[in-house]
């Protein structure tokens, strides 16, 4: 049996998971999650977790298993999958890890650069600093990360600056030793399909399911839910909804905020996959549901059986 997973992966709300789920349904498989955020335990609807149908097709893996509160990063995604993964082969079944969140495909496919550890004291100094200022000083000392980078996530920005003052030299060249797949702990080779849509297609798709998510109920699920640690927080829209309950948006305000929320995390999510995988495309716009099965099912037969060669 080929211990090999094969992978599912690209933006948001382009149907990722029925595709992943009647893939493994056929195959006698099984799903593990490589998404930031529907590994959190509640906030299902926020987080666009899949439906009770679609979990009951097959077994999945890592999804609501993080509490709210705890703090996630890839490398405790790595460990965790890595043990969800051998269990699945221990019971001579198929592996299939579906999402959207490049770092943690990353994590499995080509390891993680190590990376300095954070210092108190410098931590305290870019805390005191403005996003602003923080934005500058990471702009001079590594220009290709502050093109890549969500400006608006503060913690993100602060981090990647830390890196690169830790490092004495530009975060962007510490993290390109993620792609370096003789790393140890390298031990899945990269095999799977990146699947898109078209632009017009994709946003209207995102505006329709956060249009889904208010009539679900997600405003009280966000005034329901407690402590949230500070990778759950996140999660796109929490901030938004926040802000709407504080009565500092109205819900119009709030929908549209987080559509284009949602749509600016697409645009990166389809710049990260293009440019740091070289998995198999496939445009969803072009084929129907059905084909797009067949599609993958052949590309993951033939990745299963080379395994077990």
């Amino acid at each position: 049996m080929n211990g090999r997973p094969f992978f599912i992966v690209g933006p948001t709300a382009t149907g990722k998971s029925d595709l992943a789920a009647d893939a493994a349904h056929e195959l006698g498989g099984e799903i593990l999650s490589a998404d930031a955020f529907q590994i959190y335990r509640g906030l299902d609807v926020l987080s666009a977790k899949p439906d009770a149908q679609t979990l009951a097709r097959v077994p999945h893996h890592l999804i609501g298993t993080v509490p709210l509160d705890a703090e996630m990063n890839a490398e405790k995604f790595r460990r965790a999958a890595g043990e969800v993964l051998g269990e699945i082969h221990s019971r001579g079944r198929f592996a299939i890890v579906v999402g959207g969140s490049g770092l943690y495909v990353k994590a499995l496919t080509h390891g993680l650069a190590p990376l300095p550890e954070p210092d108190p004291e410098l931590r305290e100094r870019l805390n005191a600093m403005s996003l602003d200022e923080l934005r500058s000083r990471l702009a001079q000392l590594d220009p290709e990360a502050a093109r890549e980078i969500d400006w608006k996530n503060r913690r993100r920005v602060m981090r990647a600056l830390e890196i690169c003052l830790l490092a004495g030299k530009p975060a962007s060249q510490v993290l390109a030793g993620v792609g370096d797949c003789s790393r140890p702990g390298s031990t899945i080779p990269p095999t799977g399909v990146f699947v898109y849509r078209d632009r017009e297609e994709l946003y209207a798709r995102i505006n329709e399911r956060v249009v889904r998510m208010f009539e679900k109920g997600v405003i009280e699920e966000v005034r329901a839910a407690g402590r949230v640690s500070g990778t759950a927080s996140q999660m796109i829209g929490l901030r938004e909804i926040r802000q709407l309950l504080e009565g500092k948006m109205s819900i119009p305000q709030c929908v549209a905020a987080i559509q284009q929320a949602t749509r600016r995390y697409a645009k990166r999510q389809l710049t990260w996959f293009r440019r740091q995988t070289n998995f198999s495309s496939l445009n969803l716009s072009h084929f129907s549901h059905d084909e797009a099965v067949r599609w993958i099912l052949q590309r993951a037969e033939r990745s299963f059986a080379s395994g077990d060669e």
